[in-house]
C-alpha cells in the first residue's frame, strides 16, 4: 500500500503586482517539510502556481499519489476543469503565466495528481501555516526575481 503526499500551498502578493512570495508545507506520513520563498515583483497567482511547482520539485520519486490543497481557484479550477489543457492545444494564446503552466505540466505527467480547493484564512491548518509563510517571504525582503513575470512586464504582454 502506498503512502499518500499531501502538499499545502498558498501564495501572496502585497499589490497586484508587488513583492510576493509563496507558502508550502509537505506531509508524508509523519514528516512534514515547510518551504517559503519571496520575490521582489510578481503577482498573487503567479504566486498559488510556483508554490504548487516547487513543492512537485521537491519529490525524489515518479508516479507518486499526491493531494495539493490550495486556495487558489485559479490553480485549482485550471487543473480540475482542465482548462489548462486546452490552453496548451491553443499555444496559451492570451493566457498569463504561460511559462509556470509549461512548468507545471512536465511535473504533472510525472504524478498522480488530485487538487482540492480550500477557503482562504479558514480553519484549515495546513493552509493556514502556508499563508503564514507566503506573507512572511513576501515582507521579508529577502526576494528573488521572478524572471518570468519580469520579462513578460518588459515585453508589455502584461
Amino acid at each position: 500500500m502506498s503512502k499518500q503526499l499531501v502538499i499545502y500551498t498558498d501564495g501572496a502578493a502585497r499589490g497586484n503586482p508587488g513583492p510576493g512570495g509563496y507558502g508550502i508545507v509537505l506531509q508524508w506520513g509523519p514528516a512534514v517539510k515547510e518551504l517559503s520563498q519571496g520575490f521582489r515583483l510578481t503577482t498573487n497567482n503567479r504566486m498559488e502556481l510556483m508554490a504548487v511547482i516547487v513543492g512537485l520539485q521537491q519529490l525524489t520519486r515518479d508516479g507518486l499519489d499526491v493531494v495539493i490543497y490550495s486556495d487558489s481557484a485559479y490553480v485549482v479550477n485550471s487543473v480540475e476543469k482542465g482548462w489548462v489543457f486546452g490552453w496548451v492545444k491553443k499555444g496559451f494564446a492570451g493566457k498569463k503565466n504561460a511559462d509556470l503552466w509549461m512548468e507545471y505540466l512536465k511535473l504533472h505527467k510525472k504524478h498522480n495528481i488530485k487538487f482540492v480547493w480550500v477557503k482562504g484564512h479558514a480553519n484549515n491548518p495546513g493552509n493556514n501555516r502556508c499563508d503564514q509563510l507566503a506573507t512572511a517571504a513576501a515582507d521579508s525582503r529577502k526576494w528573488l526575481v521572478d524572471e518570468g513575470y519580469e520579462r513578460e512586464q518588459k515585453a508589455g504582454l502584461l
